[in-house]
């Protein structure tokens, strides 16, 4: 029945798909721009609220791959919607939060439920459409995350400066009810009826191949620099510039724009050139553009900051997102298309454990240093990354008389029965 329905469905489920996505993103990255004000709401130092980020990240990286394997019995329709349900519930946890702590608390929670989010909503996204359509469908709903990249991050930092921070969290939680309510008025009633999903241990089958799990430590040593210094990133433009809170967000909103632009160059680039000819570029620019950030406070006055700066994160923003899709094709050609959502799904359970790791060496690095130095303890981390790849990935040479380049395979291979 779903197989002849796919093709006189329209857009619009994908599209509450996708702002169930917006809504998890935008949660996950906008704190970086209200940490300060949280910070001093709650009394505690910036490094010390940082640890929201890296609870949060962390708490997703190792409950998603967990509670989505627990969760494979149920119906996929109704997880997908208890699972939106709940992240707007756990916003007006935050909302209502009386401490740190128990703002920790519902950071926490709002991870478990945008851990099993998210994969489902990608699974179900492949689930909606005729294999023909199922890139077009990915790319809807994970658009919803490049959105709030680009424009929920700025929009939180707006509205934290003239509400104040917890209505960012009262901003989220409708958005959520509003997802909430039409995944369940806009998804069909039996989609996903049959929808295999990977246990534990078919999981830790594809990470314990060598190839795949050196591959997942690159992307977690490039999260790790990226989060060092995106989780500061308001306190460092505020410390290092002339630019103050009210207008942190005009360069979060470049960052993110940026960001876009990197995602929709790094997929382009890899359908043309192969993925280590987008990899390793990406990599090299984001180090340039964290020893950019570092040179310029430590070299350059306020006044004149600003102009370095700016390159830097726009350079920043283009390199780190183009970086992701072309990694999630190397981990495709190397796991295989038939268990490629798995190695997908642990792409993303890396990446947030990288998050998390480089929130917590941010934290170290205000403690025990200044904030200026968090682009050099970045470029450390992207340069691991780097040297990573070099030595486990080698180009292709044509064969003679030939000019192909190495074959790019694109997430949309996957399967419909493909495990997730």
């Amino acid at each position: 029945m779903i197989a002849e329905n796919q093709t006189t469905i329209s857009n619009a489920p994908l599209y509450w798909l996708a702002l169930g996505t917006f809504a998890v993103g935008a949660e996950g990255f906008m704190i970086a721009g209200i940490l300060p004000s949280i910070a001093a709401d709650l009394a505690v130092s910036v490094s010390v609220a940082g640890q929201l980020v890296a609870a949060f990240a962390f708490a997703y990286a190792i409950s998603s791959p967990i509670l989505t394997a627990l969760s494979g019995s149920l119906n996929r329709r109704r997880l997908l919607i208890m699972a939106m349900f709940a992240f707007a519930l756990a916003n007006l946890l935050a909302w209502s939060a009386s401490g740190y702590w128990s703002l920790m608390g519902a950071r926490i929670l709002l991870a478990f439920a945008a851990g099993v989010y998210v994969p489902g909503a990608n699974a179900l996204a492949g689930a909606l459409v005729a294999p023909e359509r199922r890139g077009s469908a990915l790319a809807i709903v994970n658009g919803g995350l490049t959105v709030a990249i680009a424009l929920g991050v700025p929009l939180g930092t707006f509205v934290a400066n003239t509400f104040g921070w917890r209505m960012t969290f009262v901003g989220l939680a409708l958005i959520a009810a509003g997802a909430t309510v039409g995944l369940s008025l806009g998804l069909p009633a039996n989609i996903g009826a049959g929808l295999p999903t990977a246990n534990l241990r078919e999981r830790i089958s594809v990470a314990r191949q060598p190839a795949v799990l050196l591959a997942l430590l690159g992307t977690t040593l490039w999260a790790m620099g990226g989060y060092t210094v995106y989780t500061y990133l308001a306190l460092f433009i505020q410390e290092v510039t002339t630019i103050q809170a009210a207008h942190v967000g005009v360069i979060l909103f470049t960052w993110g724009a940026s960001a876009a632009i990197g995602v929709a160059l790094g997929g382009m680039g890899n359908d043309k050139l192969g993925f280590r000819s987008v990899i390793l570029p990406a990599l090299v620019s984001m180090i340039a553009a964290f020893l950019t950030l570092s040179a310029s406070a430590h070299l350059i006055s306020k006044t004149f900051a600003m102009a370095p700066v700016l390159l830097a994160v726009i350079v920043w923003g283009i390199a780190a997102w183009a970086f992701y899709p072309a990694q999630q094709a190397r981990l495709i050609a190397i796991a295989g298309v038939k268990v490629a959502p798995i190695a997908l799904s642990l792409n993303a359970s890396f990446m947030y454990l990288g998050f998390s790791l480089g929130a917590g060496a941010g934290s170290l690095t205000l403690a025990y240093s200044h904030v200026s130095n968090l682009g050099l303890v970045a470029t450390v981390f992207v340069a691991a990354s780097l040297l990573l790849t070099m030595r486990t990935t080698r180009p292709l040479a044509p064969a003679s008389g030939s000019t192909t380049r190495p074959a790019a395979i694109s997430p949309a291979l996957s399967t419909k029965k493909a495990a997730y």
